[in-house]
């Protein structure tokens, strides 16, 4: 039997996260019950060998009924952990947000009340907490794909966004299986017709574990796969009927 839907699904991305997801449930679980809102976290485990989903279970208590867990058995990476999650979500409104404590939750719930003007509201980075070299990469990879899709929104990787289930299932399937992903949502819904709004958000500084993203190899895949990908939507994709006005 299908489980019920709820107001809001949380995808969260985890590799060897055990150091910082209990303390991100723990005051994420506030933001999403606020309101009486019905929630599930879907936690996304890649291959995890540190007891990641151990730290989750262990973190939400009472709540651990709200906690869906996916696993890989092998690492695939950023972007397919993502878009499983998604995938796996029954909310109403679907959002994700990064597992390594670098995002404020209280951020995120400003995200999910910009929706009432809004189908998407994505994040922008302010004074990113990273190496100067992942910043300088990222402004190069932001003008590669703002040339490639003709899209003009700024901070695109940014790991928190938020979405309806509508605009979610009219961009699927996701063709991309690297960070391109990202753009490909941008792409898509502004082509179909959604509104699309941006939002700074806070980036914290990384307190445990070790950082993933940045390394010269996933980089140079994603700046191959901007073109490979707006190439195929050129080719091959049509937005299928505009969304719906709302009401």
């Amino acid at each position: 039997m299908a489980l019920p839907e709820v107001d809001v699904s949380l995808t969260i991305p985890a590799h060897n996260e055990a150091e910082n997801i209990g303390r991100v449930l723990q005051d994420v679980m506030v933001v999403l019950a606020k309101g009486g809102r019905t929630y599930e976290i879907v936690l996304v485990d890649d291959a995890s060998q540190d007891g990641t989903v151990a730290a989750a279970r262990a973190a939400m208590g009472e709540a651990a009924h709200n906690l869906t867990v996916v696993s890989h058995r092998q690492q695939r990476g950023y972007a397919i952990t993502v878009c499983d999650g998604l995938r796996a979500s029954r909310g109403k409104v679907l959002a994700f947000m990064d597992g390594d404590g670098q995002f404020d939750p209280q951020d995120l719930g400003m995200l999910l009340a910009g929706l009432d003007h809004a189908d998407m509201v994505a994040g922008i980075r302010n004074r990113r907490a990273d190496p100067w070299y992942r910043s300088f990469v990222s402004g190069v990879y932001n003008r590669v794909v703002r040339t490639a899709f003709g899209i003009r929104e700024l901070d695109f990787d940014c790991g928190l966004k938020v979405f309806t289930r509508e605009l979610w299932d009219a961009v699927t399937p996701i063709r991309a299986r690297s960070a391109v992903f990202n753009p490909e949502i941008f792409f898509k819904a502004h082509r179909l017709g959604f509104r699309v709004v941006q939002v700074r958000v806070q980036h914290l500084p990384r307190l445990a574990g070790r950082r993933s993203g940045g390394r010269l190899i996933p980089v140079a895949r994603a700046m191959r796969d901007v073109i490979r990908l707006r190439v195929s939507l050129a080719m091959n994709w049509r937005p299928e009927g505009a969304r719906r006005e709302r009401v």
